[in-house]
């Protein structure tokens, strides 16, 4: 009897952790479709997801960002937010579970949810009162379904048994279920208890009479000590019947302290209840989550954006010349499409920015301050220019590098009308989303045609690409000149002013550095013997490619055909013909810039100013 009683509690404690992880799990989707609701009612951003997850990327090491780019690409945030939904399920069921022994415990943990995401939304440099709404209503919403669903997953009689007395639920479930006789007990072969003791779900448990205290009186006229209970002795006649081993055979009801047993209520419906109120509860955070969508969509610039209307350029670039392009099968094209071109950036939700409302600061270390509309932007000479942009992140010989047509005002031209003062050295510029970037304002002085972007191949700026104005600034890496939803620039110096990644690490100035790329052939599959194009792309933006060379199995250096160019700031491709001998081989180039530069093969990682040695692809030939 006792190991059978071990094992029914047992199991039954392995059941009641069972529901409280799917209780923790609903209150944790819950809280995530309500925070997701409000969210789309005061501003994508402010999601508690997404906050965390922005929060997480500020955190970031260097080495964990380029593994993430490299490995996963633009799908980098997808990763991140999933890994972050992954934590929050395992971490809702644990105090799930937990909560069915005590209720603080799954308190505490809602608690400490409730902490990360508030510092998270508080945090932003975007943050306002409205972004900790979200993570304060999904907080609240979780509160209540885990204590809901906890009650009906633990409570084995809200009629008979007032859990909320105990220490523990364990301790109430105690309470509720027949105790284990030191010898045998009969039991009432009709009563629940006897039909299923190990299934609270199953049977009614029969709340015991109140404790007889230890030593009872031998004095039967001595009245009791007070709240005790006379048990009359086995066999003996008591008020509800023939008294057993260890009280009264009677039929199993609920039976509160301190009355008569009332008519039997079979724990059935409990079970019932707590699968009607997880149904209801699903239905609730699906419907609260899809509603915060569609709102959040609601605030989508796409009609706008489609809408708009470019004027056409004061200034434009002459056709192409013959020959830019090599016309080799797998050689990336001169022009990298909108949808292709690469996206790296700090935003997981992308900024939902209406031309109508846009505007640009221009202050600090100038004459007079100046704020500009999207109207006056564009009613100001626009010109457009080829440009190749890459992120610091790229890796030697790496994908993420792209050349585009941009169209926009020069920025130069607006800063004179701001007028620099002596000693500025660093333009300041943040995003909409309060990510910042430090520009030299030397590089944007110089005469390039570094850009207040707002179109991009002849189309307005894809909203992934910082519609509806974005800075392009050649020669330089993207994160410090390429800041995408600019809507301030501060004129300051790089003395005691770090923008977001100088911050973690970075270099304050990263000019791009001469580097090439072997797009074919590709190392996959095996290559016929014979005469065999080896051909990529190169660039050295603002100083222009001079020559490329190509070597095999670290042989001599072989000049290869370049292709011909518009300007010194975009890419080029180049081929080399190859007579391809049977074997495994190793195949590596190199790049030399107008300035007489050759590609270093030394290798370092993209920290903390860019990658460099020589791009590298193992081929077999047949």
């Amino acid at each position: 009897m006792h190991g059978t009683g071990r094992r029914h509690r047992r199991a039954g404690s392995r059941r009641r952790a069972v529901l409280g992880a799917v209780a923790g799990l609903l209150a944790a989707g819950t809280a995530l479709g309500v925070g997701q609701l409000i969210a789309g009612i005061t501003g994508a951003n402010g999601s508690p997801v997404v906050a965390v997850g922005e929060l997480q990327i500020d955190f970031t090491p260097p080495w964990l960002k380029n593994f993430a780019i490299n490995e996963f690409g633009s799908d980098d945030k997808l990763v991140l937010v999933s890994g972050i939904l992954v934590v929050i399920a395992i971490f809702a069921a644990v105090i799930g579970a937990l909560a069915t022994r005590r209720l603080a415990y799954g308190m505490a943990g809602l608690a400490v949810f409730a902490a990360v995401g508030l510092i998270a939304a508080a945090t932003r440099p975007t943050a306002t009162f409205a972004s900790v709404l979200p993570t304060l209503a999904a907080t609240g919403a979780a509160v209540f379904v885990l204590r809901m669903l906890i009650g009906l997953a633990t409570r084995p009689d809200p009629a008979s048994l007032d859990t909320w007395r105990y220490d523990s639920w364990d301790a109430a479930w105690a309470a509720a279920e027949p105790g284990e006789p030191a010898g045998t007990t009969t039991l009432d072969p009709a009563s629940p208890s006897a039909a299923s003791p190990a299934d609270p779900f199953m049977a009614e448990p029969v709340l015991p009479d109140q404790p007889v205290p230890p030593d009872l009186p031998a004095d039967a006229d001595r009245p009791p000590a007070s709240g005790s209970v006379i048990r009359p002795a086995a066999g003996q006649l008591g008020p509800d019947g023939p008294v057993g081993p260890v009280g009264p055979l009677r039929p199993a009801g609920p039976r509160s302290p301190a009355g008569p047993a009332g008519p039997v209520s079979p724990a059935g419906p409990q079970r019932r209840s707590f699968l009607a109120a997880s149904a209801a509860t699903a239905g609730v955070a699906t419907v609260a989550g899809l509603a915060g969508r569609l709102l959040a969509e609601r605030s989508s610039v796409t009609s706008a954006r489609n809408a708009l209307r470019i004027p056409k350029p004061a200034q434009t670039v002459p056709g192409l010349p013959a020959g830019v392009n090599l016309d080799i099968p797998g050689l990336s094209s001169f022009i990298t499409s909108n949808t292709s071109f690469y996206r790296v950036d700090t935003a997981i939700v992308l900024p939902q920015v209406d031309p109508s409302s846009w505007q640009l600061r221009i202050h600090g270390m100038v004459q007079r301050e100046i704020t500009l509309s999207f109207d006056d932007l564009i009613r100001m000479p626009l010109i457009e220019d080829y440009v190749t942009l890459c992120c610091v992140s790229n890796p030697v010989g790496g994908p993420y590098i792209g050349n585009a047509l941009w169209l926009g005002v020069k920025l130069a031209s607006v800063l004179r009308r701001a007028g620099i003062k002596a000693g500025a050295d660093q333009l300041m510029c943040t995003s909409v989303d309060g990510f910042t970037s430090g520009t030299p304002v030397q590089t944007v002085m110089d005469g390039r045609d570094a850009l207040l972007a707002v179109a991009m191949n002849g189309q307005p700026l894809p909203v992934a690409h910082g519609f509806p104005v974005r800075m392009v600034v050649p020669g330089l890496y993207g994160y410090v000149s390429a800041t995408k939803w600019v809507t301030d620039i501060n004129v300051t110096t790089f003395a005691g002013n770090y923008a977001y990644w100088a911050v973690r690490g970075w270099s304050q100035q990263a000019p791009i550095k001469t580097e090439s790329r072997i797009d074919v052939p590709t190392g996959t599959g095996q290559i016929k013997a014979g005469k065999t194009a080896v051909a990529g792309v190169a660039w050295a933006q603002h100083k222009g490619i001079d020559a490329v060379h190509v070597r095999v199995d670290s042989g001599p250096w072989n000049l290869a055909t370049l292709a011909a160019v518009p300007g010194l700031d975009t890419w080029r491709q180049w081929v080399y013909e190859w007579d391809a001998t049977p074997g495994k081989h190793l195949i590596e180039c190199r790049a030399t810039d107008n300035t007489g530069y050759t590609q270093t093969g030394l290798d370092e990682p993209q920290e903390p100013n860019g990658a460099t040695g020589y791009p590298m692809v193992q081929v077999a030939v047949t």
